[in-house]
């Protein structure tokens, strides 16, 4: 099974290139099934409905979700009726939605788990203890890919260590900073600290410059902007062999210049 990974979708940019290059990506790719983080689909803070439907009806078959979930609260109008959109399972069991589901593909079953860090970021439960949690229920033997949103590097190392040989993929989102380490671990587990953003390239994280450097420089700013300019889409190609592991991962790197 190919599957592709799209890193942290931000604004009106990074809506923009998605519809621009993921229908060749399917194609050329030879895409089996597609995943994005969309906590930053609409204005940078949380998804919509009607984005939400746009990037869907686009080729996106599951979003993922990350410290924005909550944001943007039109997610509680449709998130417990939307299968396609995952929220972290480490966040307390009384919020709606869900934080894994198997997904039904024409290449075979995949496992999407999403999980939330804990290092400089707000409360929520154990990553470590969800993933046993989820990962018993799945049960062995199964494609599972796991976005973990995520501040530290050594946390996202020390997870995907703790799920080689259970999981086949652990993709790591929140930093918008794509990673050099994309490898295979010894046990099979696909493996990257972050997988990047598709959004502004000209940007701080996607966020326009000058208000950063003005945050940076005099311990204020104004709202942050999602930043204008070129663009860039991020993401990984996974493949994953019928019994879970990984045979490749390969990082994604566009670049589209400002029209």
């Amino acid at each position: 099974m190919r599957i592709l990974f799209i890193g942290d979708i931000v604004g009106a940019a990074g809506r923009r290139m998605v519809l621009e290059r993921l229908p060749c990506l399917l194609e050329e790719e030879h895409i089996d099934f597609t995943v994005a983080n969309g906590e930053n689909v609409t204005n940078g803070f949380g998804i919509s409905r009607r984005h939400f439907d746009e990037l869907t009806d686009c080729g996106v078959d599951c979003f993922t979700m990350g410290n924005h979930t909550w944001d943007n609260k039109d997610i509680f109008n449709f998130i417990d009726a939307e299968p396609r959109l995952l929220r972290p399972a480490n966040l307390p069991e009384q919020l709606p939605g869900r934080g894994w589901r198997c997904f039904d593909t024409a290449a075979g079953e995949i496992y999407v788990v999403n999980l939330l860090g804990r290092v400089f970021m707000n409360p929520c439960d154990c990553p470590f203890a969800a993933l046993d949690r989820v990962l018993k229920e799945i049960g062995p033997g199964r494609r599972v890919l796991v976005d973990f949103h995520a501040e530290a590097t050594s946390e996202k190392m020390a997870l995907g260590w703790y799920a080689d040989g259970r999981a086949g993929a652990l993709v790591g989102t929140h930093t918008h900073i794509q990673t050099n380490d994309a490898r295979i671990l010894p046990r099979g587990l696909a493996y990257i600290t972050d997988a990047g953003m598709t959004g502004p390239r000209d940007s701080v994280l996607g966020v326009e410059k000058e208000i950063i450097v003005q945050r940076f420089l005099l311990g204020y700013s104004e709202h942050f902007r999602t930043a204008g300019g070129d663009l860039q889409f991020n993401g990984v190609l996974v493949d994953l062999d019928s019994g879970g592991k990984a045979r490749e991962i390969r990082s994604l790197n566009v670049w589209q210049p400002a029209l």
